[in-house]
């Protein structure tokens, strides 16, 4: 009986089917994201700096900008 109606019985199969297939997906995404900030840090190196994104984090950290600037907002 367990078998057939238990928490990880064939009935409940489906769900848990659905539930992976959902995880996969944030894991997905999840991994994106890790490589995006691996990528920054790996730009912010201390031996061989980006300039414009050493630049871009300066400009961020202290809010400045040059008065020929011109500012674009970026969507998330």
């Amino acid at each position: 009986m367990y078998a057939v109606l238990g928490p990880n019985g064939a009935r409940a199969y489906g769900d848990i089917k659905r539930q992976l297939s959902k995880r996969d997906v944030e894991l997905a995404a999840l991994k994106q994201k890790r490589a995006e900030w691996q990528n920054r840090v790996n730009l912010l190196d201390p031996n061989k700096a980006d300039p414009d994104m050493v630049d871009e984090l300066v400009r961020k950290k202290l809010n400045v900008a040059h008065p020929d600037d011109v500012i674009l907002p970026m969507k998330p």
